[in-house]
């Protein structure tokens, strides 16, 4: 994450990150990193359905779709990045390994991921499917992922 970062530093950009699945990881991983205050916006650690909508995604997205979609996960990073005033927004929602007792759609081992520039309102999103280790393992993997998209992202933009 260091190189995300330094990159968004050096642009003079920022990010916000609305989470999920993920617990926080993103967030906690960009704010190991010196300097991290000068481009983290915002976050949102958005486990409960109620919340994702008081941060902006809309019901009717969730109903429609199931709260385990790209649909949702890019209604998270949009909002979380409009709410922030941020570049970049991250919205990850999905199921590590476990089903969900209040949300029986999608499958158990999902990751939905979106990564919204405000720039050019755009967005880019990709599926991961979680590990066959413990949480802290996926957690790092997910994080991974991300850090490896947004320079992906950087490069492109």
């Amino acid at each position: 994450m260091f190189e995300v970062v330094e990159t968004l530093t050096k642009n003079k950009e920022t990010i916000a990150t609305m989470e999920s699945c993920s617990g926080g990881a993103i967030v906690n991983a960009i704010t190991n990193i010196p300097g991290a205050s000068e481009v983290l916006k915002y976050s949102a650690v958005t486990y409960a359905n109620e919340f994702k909508i008081k941060m902006g995604v809309n019901k009717e997205t969730i109903d429609k779709y199931s709260v385990y979609s790209m649909e949702v996960a890019k209604e998270m990073s949009k909002n979380i990045s409009l709410f922030a005033n941020s570049t970049y927004g991250i919205g990850i929602t999905g199921k590590i390994n476990r089903a969900d007792p209040y949300n029986n759609s999608g499958e158990d081992n999902k990751i939905f991921i979106s990564i919204y520039n405000s720039k050019n309102d755009t967005y880019n999103t990709f599926n991961l499917i979680a590990k066959d280790m413990d949480r802290i393992g996926n957690k790092e993997y997910i994080v991974t992922s991300i850090a490896n998209k947004l320079l992906e992202v950087f490069r492109n933009s």
